[in-house]
């Protein structure tokens, strides 16, 4: 059974259900107005459609938590618009289409161990390891000797993915990518 939160409790990626959704804080800050009671001003994105709202509660307001299940299973293959992810444990596989992968599409490959995310039965997203290591399939040439501009240049990976790149790396290379924030961090 999930937990209930007050209202006044609510921290960054608390996860709870409101009217049938279930929302993620984003953002909460505790104000106290000089007259009047204090409140919790938050930022809520919907984990299943992935809107963003912003409400106002009473610090005493009672939310049901939700429990959102995290199963470890590895991305397996594609067949046109379906995407088959097998269980760690049981060896099940589950087709998801790219509305339920969202962005980590841009980040996986064959046999990468994601997390997927469920809620009730319902999978609403794949969270793929924080940092992924792809190799680079094309990008232009570089200049020998102008490594120091922040501009980079454009490169495809190896899942498809285009991605901005410095001017040093080349096709071949395997680098290291930020999932949370889909940049370049370094070349392996």
């Amino acid at each position: 059974m999930a937990e209930v939160y007050m209202a006044g409790d609510l921290r960054n990626g608390t996860t709870f259900e409101m009217e049938g959704q279930v929302f993620k804080v984003v953002e909460f800050q505790h104000v106290k107005p000089g007259k009047g009671a204090a409140f919790v001003r938050t930022k809520l994105k919907n984990v299943i459609n992935g809107s963003v709202l912003e409400k106002t509660f009473n610090p005493s307001e009672k939310l049901q938590g939700a429990e959102i299940e995290k199963r470890d299973m590895q991305y397996l293959y594609n067949d046109e618009d379906l995407y088959y992810f097998m269980d760690n444990e049981n060896y099940e596989q589950i087709p998801l289409n790219k509305e339920q992968i969202g962005d980590a599409l841009k980040f996986i490959k064959e046999n990468m161990n994601c997390k997927i995310l469920s809620f009730k039965g319902n999978v609403f997203a794949v969270e793929p390891p924080m940092f992924v290591e792809l190799e680079v399939t094309y990008t232009e040439p570089g200049f020998s000797g102008n490594t120091t501009t922040t501009s980079g240049k454009p490169a495809t990976l190896e899942n498809g993915y285009e991605i901005q790149v410095p001017l040093f790396v080349n096709i071949g290379d395997v680098i290291r990518i930020d999932t949370r924030t889909g940049e370049y961090m370094e070349r392996i």
